[in-house]
């Protein structure tokens, strides 16, 4: 079983920037890629961005230049960095990882998810 673990949400102005933080832990044999997905209130949970283990990255596009999206393999971490954010911003954030736990046996794991909220 594979693990993850979001952190680093929280109230902020519009403006300013977080970090969210995602660490992976469990029986990992390799991860493939991580990524990050958001839902606001009353809305559908939507793509945000992927990190592959090459490092190969996708932002959606009404977020690039804002989100940036980076990782740690050493430790089975992924970080989404935001900036300048706005309230359409507010959401829960949620962390997935595709991987393997064996050499033949692969896993898709989703976190908790951490609440940010974008308000003045």
């Amino acid at each position: 079983q594979v693990r993850l673990v979001e952190s680093g949400g929280g109230l902020v102005q519009p403006g300013e920037s977080l970090r969210l933080s995602c660490a992976a832990s469990g029986n990992i044999f390799s991860i493939e890629g991580m990524g990050w997905y958001r839902q606001a209130p009353g809305k559908g949970r939507e793509f945000v961005a992927f990190i592959t283990s090459r490092g190969n990255t996708k932002i959606t596009d009404s977020l690039a230049g804002r989100f940036t999206i980076s990782s740690d393999h050493a430790k089975n971490t992924t970080y989404l960095h935001m900036d300048s954010l706005k309230p359409e911003d507010t959401a829960v954030y949620y962390c997935n990882a595709d991987g393997k736990v064996s050499a033949d046996e692969p896993f898709h794991s989703w976190g908790q998810g951490t609440q940010v909220t974008v308000s003045s």
